[in-house]
């Protein structure tokens, strides 16, 4: 449930609130909007005692929240939520402007990466993308950089200015990996790895979560929950296509959820097409419909020779290629009251 506190409230009124949450062995989350606060209620329902809470000083009203995920709920946050992705940037995902995040799917070397990082700079994009750590399904294929791939990301960074994002796969990473980026990327393949959910929702570090392959929406919420109630609010979620019986597409990019999430939860929304379908030929135009559809940004694998790629070569956009999808992206972005974050610099 959650506790609205009336407009003008004394600090010293949500601190009795919060006294008395936890007083019942429960967890409270404060959250101070412009024009209210409410503090979320969290616990096991039958220690929660309504009429407590509702007599107290300041209380407008208390509201049970009916969703699993009590945090990451609207209900909760009726504010749309702004991520920072670095402090003392304007990177950012929420709001009006749509974040770009774009890179190589892996870091495969210094050169070819701070070359791809400045070209991606210079058309536009809000953020880099790049795997030091890479989880394979065939054991023999390229595994990444580990270490030596966080510090080339780290040193893009110092050259573009740009923050940097990239995953980390294990407990055992997580602190390493928080080291060197500014954005911790849980996998697909980690959604439902709930040890490694709390560790990152105990860094200060924003969370890229990418929704579970076979996850319904519940399930993509309830892993946000994981992270947040652990202590780290800034959850960015991220959709890259779930299994079907479709074998033409990587996998199938179900655009609905983006105004489902809007509607159900306050936290941003990007997507993934290269891995929601897999063919760079469709990236695009899936980019300028989820655009539409409302989303908050797009994450693409943008590589200078995508036939030489070491991974996910053919779902890979040129430089070309991403210059042109921008130019498109920011002609739907206007249509729909919304702007691209970023200035674009044609590729010579």
């Amino acid at each position: 449930m959650i506790v609205v506190m009336r407009e003008g409230c004394k600090k010293e009124e949500v601190d009795r609130v919060v006294e008395l949450v936890r007083e019942m062995n429960l967890k409270d989350h404060v959250i101070v909007g412009t024009e209210r606060t409410v503090v979320a209620v969290i616990g096991d329902d039958r220690y929660k005692d309504r009429s407590v809470l509702e007599s107290c000083p300041g209380v407008d009203r208390v509201v049970p929240i009916l969703a699993p995920y009590k945090i990451a709920s609207r209900q909760t946050h009726p504010e749309s939520t702004v991520i920072s992705l670095r402090q003392g940037t304007d990177a950012a995902v929420g709001g009006r402007k749509i974040c770009v995040i774009a890179g190589p799917c892996s870091v495969e070397d210094r050169k070819k990466y701070l070359e791809i990082a400045q070209v991606v700079k210079e058309l536009g994009a809000t953020a880099l993308r790049g795997g030091a750590f890479k989880p394979r399904t065939d054991p023999y294929q390229f595994q990444g950089l580990g270490e030596e791939g966080l510090e080339i990301l780290a040193e893009a960074r110092e050259q573009t200015g740009l923050p940097v994002v990239t995953e980390v796969m294990s407990l055992e990473q997580v602190l390493l990996v928080a080291k060197y980026a500014d954005v911790l990327q849980i996998g697909t393949r980690n959604m439902h790895n709930f040890n490694l959910l709390q560790a990152v929702g105990k860094t200060d570090k924003p969370i890229l979560l990418k929704r579970g392959w076979s996850a319904k929406l519940d399930e993509f919420l309830l892993a946000a929950e994981y992270v947040i109630q652990s202590g780290n609010p800034n959850v960015v979620l991220c959709e890259r296509g779930i299994r079907t019986h479709e074998e033409y597409v990587r996998n199938t990019l179900p655009l609905a959820i983006i105004p489902a999430v809007k509607r159900e939860s306050h936290l941003p929304i990007i997507i993934d097409p290269a891995h929601g379908t897999g063919h760079a030929y469709m990236v695009p135009a899936m980019c300028r419909a989820a655009v539409a559809a409302g989303a908050d940004g797009v994450m693409v694998e943008v590589h200078q020779d995508p036939e030489h790629a070491l991974t996910d070569g053919a779902q890979s956009l040129t430089p070309q290629a991403f210059e042109t999808m921008m130019k498109e992206m920011k002609a739907v972005a206007e249509a729909v009251g919304r702007e691209v974050s970023g200035t674009a610099v044609s590729v010579k």
